[in-house]
């Protein structure tokens, strides 16, 4: 099985979009992972149908048991988050600001707080007509997303079976997020657009993803709204011997085909042809 993320440097160059279109138009033979776990919205271009979800536990968080509780005030001094206020005249924990330390456990003298398993997510898996979805979702305030997207990442390979590909649409940026999604990837598709931060942050991901060992393919969004700086990432790709497999105009039909929760390839557009002929190359590239 090929394992393939579609990746960006910075957010909003388009690169869900090009997930979807590539799982359009591979359709059979695939399983699906969206592993930008902060905002996951692979489901809604390719219409999911739920059918599984589990909890996602994430760092432990401090409870205080009332009945123990001194109310001596020394866990709310040594919280250096603000985690800890007085409620009715009882010390209460918000979840939101706790960061885990576990400061307040070892200061307590009468070992009212503890630290306790705290759900921060859910980790789901959806039934669609191009493959099955795995993907998440990371709850306001929670941490680990890393951990989080190994979990997609795991039971997508789960639901694999005899599937010749698993396409992944990872996170924007080089963080955590990004190096789950890439660790143990045979390819990714870095999804960049004209524009001099996007140029920055192409050259920043090629590095973090060149530590993995991966082929790297380029892909240009929007490629006609700036000239010189299309030109110049094309320079870059020569230069770093990254392939280009081809460059997406601006196109309309993109923007009303998100609206309608549909892949831009499953209308006759520009855009929707630029990216048949990506795939095809890409298919070429990695025998599919």
């Amino acid at each position: 099985m090929i394992r393939l993320a579609v990746i960006s440097g910075k957010g909003g160059t388009g690169k869900t979009m090009v997930t979807a279109a590539l799982a359009d138009l591979f359709a059979n033979g695939q399983v699906l992972a969206d592993c930008d776990v902060e905002a996951a919205n692979l489901g809604l271009l390719l219409d999911g149908d739920l059918i599984g979800s589990e909890p996602f536990m994430g760092l432990e968080k401090a409870e205080i048991d009332h009945e123990l509780c001194l109310f001596c005030g020394r866990c709310q001094a040594a919280c250096r988050f603000g985690a800890i206020h007085e409620e009715a005249k009882e010390y209460c924990v918000d979840p939101l600001k706790c960061e885990g330390c576990g400061v307040c456990v070892h200061v307590c003298p009468a070992e009212a707080v503890t630290m306790q398993p705290y759900q921060a997510g859910e980790v789901l898996a959806s039934s669609t007509t191009r493959g099955h979805l795995s993907h998440a979702r990371l709850y306001p305030g929670s941490g680990n997303s890393g951990l989080l997207v190994h979990e997609v990442r795991k039971q997508a390979e789960a639901m694999a079976g005899e599937s010749r590909l698993l396409l992944a649409d990872g996170p924007p940026g080089i963080g955590c997020p990004l190096i789950s999604t890439v660790s143990g990837m045979d390819a990714v598709v870095v999804v960049t657009e004209p524009g001099l931060s996007a140029l920055h942050d192409l050259k920043r991901v090629v590095n973090v993803s060149r530590r993995f060992g991966v082929r790297i393919f380029v892909v240009i969004n929007r490629f006609d709204l700036e000239a010189n700086v299309c030109g110049e990432i094309e320079r870059v790709c020569k230069d770093e011997g990254l392939l280009l497999l081809g460059k997406v105009p601006f196109d309309p039909s993109v923007v009303a085909a998100v609206r309608r929760g549909v892949p831009v390839t499953s209308t006759e557009s520009p855009a929707s042809e630029a990216l048949y002929q990506i795939k095809e190359k890409l298919a070429e590239e990695l025998g599919l």
